[in-house]
């Protein structure tokens, strides 16, 4: 399927992304993919793009200020009010195009890309319709509760990572995935997929410290209350907290459909050829019945 590259200014900082095209005339309907932390365009979100492409979707991924190709320092910084804007900003740029019909526009989101993508949605009368695989739907009120002393603990080492950043330019860093030590991600799956699977020169096994003064607290379940769209929720039972799944569906109530699948865990909706496939599969069925028929 044809690709193209996206360029923009959001902030005054570049952003870069891949838009896949379908291989029908135009204008076709639009999504954006919004993918997990410290993610690429050429790992999750290129996956889903692609394949929502070939099932007729104009898609596009992105590489988020401070990650990747684009712009935007420190590097690898989590921070999910501006990963909200680059989203926003990537609609506004599909809308522009002539090949893409802005009456049509939805947005897709895998693992934590599925709170960003929520979020950006939420606040877009433009976005249609959302579809959202193996999210993980971060409740921190439930998590103070579970850890009050831990939550605060990560939080303030966030913000003192991000004093220190402002008064000496140094950026502390930890892997993004690890099995040991201090890492953002550590279950055997995402270590196998960042650190072995998803390898690619774009891509950094890096999370900047300060990130945790505002990814600890970030809310995914606040989305909901301000979501007025049809959304679709792929999720496992062995994916990423099942029950969180559940309470933004319920929170969401008629406006969500809640389609539960097989999976071996979390990643392997990230690169598996077959769950990739189910999803998308899903995905386009939802899209087509909200954004209207593609041409193929």
């Amino acid at each position: 399927m044809p690709m193209e590259p996206m360029d923009m200014q959001v902030g005054g900082v570049r952003v870069v992304g891949n838009l896949h095209l379908p291989s029908g005339a135009g204008p076709h309907p639009g999504l954006v993919v919004a993918g997990p932390m410290t993610s690429v365009k050429e790992q999750v979100t290129g996956v889903y793009a692609a394949a929502l492409a070939r099932k007729g979707f104009a898609a596009l991924a992105l590489d988020h200020r401070h990650f990747g190709e684009s712009g935007g320092e420190p590097r690898g910084y989590e921070f999910w009010p501006r990963k909200v804007q680059d989203l926003q900003a990537a609609f506004a740029w599909l809308a522009s195009r002539r090949d893409i019909d802005p009456e049509r526009l939805g947005g897709a989101g895998v693992c934590l890309g599925c709170g960003y993508i929520a979020h950006a949605a939420a606040a877009l009368p433009s976005v249609r319709a959302l579809g959202l695989v193996a999210g993980y739907y971060r409740d921190p009120v439930a998590m103070r509760a579970a850890d009050p002393e831990g939550l605060e603990r990560r939080i303030a080492q966030g913000r003192r990572a991000r004093e220190v950043f402002e008064e000496t330019g140094v950026i502390e860093t930890i892997p993004a995935a690890a099995p040991e030590g201090d890492a953002a991600m550590s279950t055997p799956d995402t270590v196998d997929y960042y650190t072995r699977r998803a390898v690619h020169p774009n891509y950094r096994n890096a999370f900047a410290v300060m990130s945790r003064e505002y990814f600890i607290p970030f809310d995914v379940q606040a989305a909901a209350a301000r979501l007025r769209i049809p959304t679709l929720m792929i999720h496992s039972r062995r994916a990423l907290s099942p029950h969180w799944a559940e309470d933004f569906a319920g929170k969401l109530g008629s406006l969500a459909r809640l389609e539960w699948v097989e999976s071996e865990g979390q990643t392997d909706f990230y690169d598996d050829p077959a769950r990739v496939d189910l999803a998308a599969d899903r995905l386009a069925g939802h899209f087509r019945d909200h954004l209207g028929e593609t041409r193929q």
